[in-house]
């Protein structure tokens, strides 16, 4: 099913495979070996450019080679395994080259320094940083290739002093002679040989899938192909697969960002190491540190594809694939915990109306900092710059009572976004009074249902990014990766409200999402209306939220207007007296499955979750939380007394109290007050898990 497999390391046979099936590319990678061997020009700065598909990365790593042949110091950074920040790109380089407070005169152990920087694109927000300061402590042998789909910012060439050390090289389609060198290393020849070359004009990864595609037997039709070859080919590709579970494994490897043999496990079971194996060998798949990454212009067709083809496997992989990732979500902290949120949500980006609109462009690169007590002033500039002074008034009294609120994102030195998530709960009611934003939130949660003791409300009350305010940008980026953390590390969480800006442009979006906006809830500061968008997470919790991210996207297709199971909009929100009572009747009819099933608990978070969310869940359940309740008092021998109270008045269903305390042998008040203690202890008991959820 998977193909052959060998004894080798994995690594191995993919570096043979690269090195092998490698062609063309002379003149750069001459231009490289004679500036180290220092016979050619003096050069300290090469920059490779062109787009997506034409073989950059396999051009640096045949660079690298050349520069271990020289030995050079040879040092290899991937644009997209590297947060652009400053603080983070110069912890990667610094973990591979050793620089002098005050510059340099030789390489690491007096050997010349290759660096070689793939996708640059994605670290433009640190350009300038690496341009100015950086670069320039290095060795003056140094030479650094810097590959990137779009050409340098200008502001390079317009240095006096990069401009002689800079030379600039667009990579174009390989010429024919080239295509037929590649060819004939797999063992294509005649018809076949002069189709591909005819058809591929020299596009490395047309060149690569057509390649696939003869070695394999399949069919290259003689029809002439549109201008978007590489779609073309991928589609026919995936024609070409006979096998369900290699579809399966192309469709993970679609939807994830990286994809790695855990991924695949949950996907295609106890085949997942040969599926991985066979992932490795495809053309259009790149090896990264962190796993095995799709080519862009693949993912796409092949996740579409997928979806359109057999939209029955599709849900069971993405299914497979969410689940994999919310048990890393569920389970990391911290920086980790905010990779694999981000991981959830890129696996929603084809999904309209899921989460928020995202500027894919611009993805991963917004890094989220605390905001320091320096930043203040420049955190007002930035909203009251679009949103005016009486906002940066507002925002002033958040920073004083909750500054670990604001989170900024920066470029450089200067902030570029910042978003605060304010705890309504804490706050000062004077300062909560005087935001009309945090006021409306908090008047509609007390109307609506309110926070009961021990619950919190939260507001995501300002997302300001200095060039987009609120469209999609790096800052709007990380709205919905801060907030999802939140939701899973404040168990307590009734309310949580997001408040944006221009309103009526958002409703049918987060209404998706299971964040409808609050009727009546819209207010303004100075000349800009703003809306609430509000959630009950006693009603949805965040587990059974991305549940139903999941069922709303996945029903769009075929079932447009049907409620996903897993809607739970009967939930009750009810009041610590309310419950106790609910608990007191549920003990009473314990035996009595119609009047149990009957009980309000039944409508609770409590037993909603236990029941996963089911519409109507069966009197069994409520049955057996109340059961375990009675349970919770064998684990401290304190409680004896009160279990017994317990047990001889409900489970033994004596007819009376007066009953109950006569077998007991003990006097009518002794009796009720250990009964009265052991019910208290029982309602706490699942109070808790009502509160803060079963996993507590």
């Amino acid at each position: 099913m998977w193909g052959d497999t060998t004894e080798d390391s994995l690594g191995g046979v993919l570096e043979r495979r690269r090195r092998a099936s490698f062609v063309g590319r002379e003149a750069e990678l001459e231009l490289v070996q004679s500036v180290l061997d220092g016979a050619g020009p003096r050069l300290a700065l090469l920059s490779v450019h062109g787009p997506a598909g034409i073989g950059k990365s396999s051009l640096l790593a045949r660079m690298a080679d050349r520069g271990r042949d020289c030995d050079a110091h040879v040092v290899h950074l991937d644009g997209q395994q590297v947060p652009p920040r400053i603080d983070e790109v110069q912890a990667a380089l610094d973990r591979h080259i050793e620089l002098p407070d005050h510059g340099a005169t030789s390489g690491n152990d007096g050997r010349r320094l290759l660096l070689l920087v793939d996708g640059y694109e994605r670290l433009t927000p640190v350009d300038a940083w690496l341009r100015d300061e950086w670069l320039p402590r290095l060795p003056a042998s140094s030479l650094v290739v810097l590959a990137s789909r779009e050409p340098l910012d200008p502001a390079w060439r317009a240095d006096p002093g990069w401009r002689d050390l800079l030379r600039v090289v667009t990579l174009r389609n390989l010429e024919p002679s080239e295509c037929v060198d590649y060819l004939d290393r797999f063992g294509v020849s005649g018809h076949d040989r002069e189709r591909v070359v005819e058809v591929s004009h020299g596009h490395p990864l047309a060149l690569a899938l057509m390649t696939d595609a003869a070695v394999r037997g399949g069919a290259l039709e003689a029809d002439p192909l549109g201008p978007d070859l590489v779609r073309t080919l991928l589609e026919r590709f995936f024609d070409s697969v006979p096998d369900d579970a290699q579809r399966r494994v192309l469709g993970a490897a679609a939807l994830t960002r990286v994809t790695t043999e855990p991924v695949l496990r949950d996907v295609v079971g106890d085949d997942a190491h040969q599926a991985f194996e066979w992932l490795c060998g495809l053309s259009f798949v790149e090896p990264l540190a962190e796993g095995l990454s799709l080519h862009d212009l693949a993912r796409d067709v092949l996740e579409a594809d997928l979806r359109w083809r057999d939209p029955a496997t599709y849900r069971e992989v993405f299914r497979g694939v969410r689940d994999h990732i919310c048990r890393a979500v569920t389970s990391r902290r911290g920086a980790e915990q905010r990779r694999a949120i981000h991981d959830l949500k890129y696996l929603f980006r084809v999904i309209p109306g899921v989460l928020s609109p995202v500027d894919w462009e611009s993805w991963g690169s917004g890094q989220p900092e605390r905001a320091e007590p320096g930043d203040r002033d420049a955190v007002l500039d930035l909203v009251a710059l679009h949103e005016g002074d009486e906002a940066a008034r507002i925002a002033a009294s958040w920073w004083d009572v909750q500054p670990a609120a604001f989170t900024v994102i920066r470029e450089g030195t200067t902030i570029s976004g910042v978003i605060a998530l304010i705890d309504l709960t804490e706050a000062p009611p004077a300062v909560r009074d005087a935001d009309p934003g945090a006021r409306s939130a908090w008047e509609h949660a007390r109307r609506a249902a309110p926070p009961r003791p021990g619950e919190r409300v939260t507001q995501t009350r300002i997302i300001v990014d200095r060039a987009e305010h609120q469209r999609p940008s790096a800052t709007l980026n990380l709205v919905p990766v801060l907030t999802l953390q939140r939701y899973l590390q404040m168990p307590e969480l009734a309310w949580d409200f997001l408040t944006l800006a221009d309103p009526d442009q958002w409703d049918e979006y987060f209404a998706i999402a299971d964040l409808p906006r609050v009727a009546e809830g819209d207010f303004h500061v100075g000349e800009h209306r703003f809306g609430l968008f509000a959630h009950d997470f006693r009603a949805v919790p965040v587990g059974a939220l991305i549940t139903l991210w999941t069922e709303r996207a996945l029903a769009q297709d075929d079932l447009v207007g049907q409620p996903p199971a897993t809607e739970a909009t009967d939930v009750l929100v009810l009041s610590h007296t309310e419950f106790k009572e609910a608990v007191r009747q549920g003990l009473q009819d314990l035996r009595r499955p119609e009047q149990l099933g009957r009980n309000v608990l039944g409508r609770t978070r409590l037993v909603k979750e236990a029941a996963g969310y089911e519409a109507h869940p069966d009197a069994s359940i409520v049955e057996s939380l109340l059961v375990d309740g009675v349970d919770s008092l064998r684990r401290d021998p304190r409680d004896a007394k009160r279990l017994r109270a317990i047990e001889q008045t409900y489970l033994a269903e004596t007819p009376s109290q007066e009953v109950a305390a006569e077998v007991l042998g003990l006097p009518s008040s002794t009796y009720r007050r250990h009964l009265s203690q052991g019910l208290d202890r029982i309602v706490a008991w699942l109070w808790d898990q009502e509160v803060y959820g079963s996993a507590r």
